[in-house]
This record gives C-alpha cells, sequence and structure tokens, in this order.
C-alpha cells in the first residue's frame, strides 16, 4: 500500500509539472531550460522538492563535480559527480527509492538521472533548475563542511547569468 500511494504522490507532481510551462519566476530561465534539457527525466521544482521531503524519505544526489559540492550544496545531499560518477553513493539504496538528483541548472543531473534509470533505479527525478533555481529562491546551502553559505560554484561565466542570489564562485 505505501508504495502505491507513493506512485500515486509522485504521479500528481509530475502532471502537474506538465501542465505548467512556467516552473520558475524567471520566463527566460523557463525558456533557456526548455533548450538545454531534453525532459528525458521528470521534473520536480524546489517547492515540490521541499514539501515531498516533508512527507517521503528522499535520497538527494548531487550531480556536479566534487569541488563545485564542496563550495556548497542542497544539505543531505550526496555527491553522485558526474565526469566521475561516485558509485558509492548508491551503497544500500533500493531500486524503488525516491532519487532526486540536480546539478548546476539540471543539464547534468538529467544525465546522471537516466543513467539511474538504466541502472534500474524506478523513481528518479531531476530538480527543475538544480542548485541555481535552489539559490534563487533564497534556500539554505551548506559547504562540504556543513557550515550555512552563500556561496555557489558557477560552473562557467554563460551558466552563471542565471545565478540571481548567492555569491557566485568560479574555479
Amino acid at each position: 500500500m505505501k508504495k502505491v500511494s507513493i506512485a500515486i504522490i509522485l504521479l500528481l507532481f509530475v502532471a502537474a509539472n506538465s501542465m505548467n510551462a512556467q516552473r520558475s519566476a524567471d520566463p527566460a530561465f523557463d525558456r533557456m531550460m526548455n533548450d538545454l534539457i531534453n525532459f528525458s527525466v521528470p521534473l520536480l521544482t524546489c517547492q515540490e522538492y521541499k514539501k515531498l521531503v516533508k512527507t517521503q524519505e528522499i535520497i538527494l544526489l548531487d550531480a556536479r563535480e566534487v569541488y563545485e559540492y564542496e563550495v556548497s550544496h542542497i544539505a543531505n545531499a550526496k555527491h553522485i559527480g558526474y565526469k566521475v560518477f561516485n558509485k558509492k553513493a548508491l551503497a544500500g539504496v533500493s531500486k524503488d527509492a525516491i532519487i532526486v538528483v540536480y546539478s548546476s541548472v539540471g543539464e547534468r543531473s538529467e544525465k546522471i538521472g537516466e543513467h539511474l534509470v538504466k541502472m534500474g533505479y524506478k523513481n528518479v527525478y531531476n530538480l527543475y533548475g538544480g542548485i541555481f533555481e535552489w539559490a534563487n529562491q533564497k534556500n539554505t546551502l551548506v559547504t562540504g563542511g556543513g557550515s550555512v553559505t552563500t556561496k555557489v560554484h558557477a560552473f562557467d561565466k554563460s551558466q552563471a547569468q542565471w545565478l540571481k542570489s548567492g555569491d557566485k564562485v568560479f574555479r
């Protein structure tokens, strides 16, 4: 019964996503996202994630590089990486677990989400807008050491334009 209720809740979130073309407060950001991702992995907005995490156990995975993760990440996120895929982050994770993956804006996390689905994980979601949207909505970020921070690794100068809140850090 619990698996059925989880599936129903997630289907409602995905259905709500497909009905709302605008997912952020910035229409230009939404247009960029429409051009950037393939929508091959179901999306959750930051608000949907925050509601869902209150009622369900979520495995949150950061698909950025370790140096980006160390600057800041969403609390409780495990580093999975992108170029170097950290399979250890999946140790003990059930194939039925709800997994939410994020990156800077969602492109790398979509690719990692596709990989997780190929590995047999059934409930994989991409956090819409990634850590940039999370920061833009003024949600809490933590450093690799666990301290609260306003710093966000901005990936590159072209994507940095989408980070409107927080302190941009470049490698």
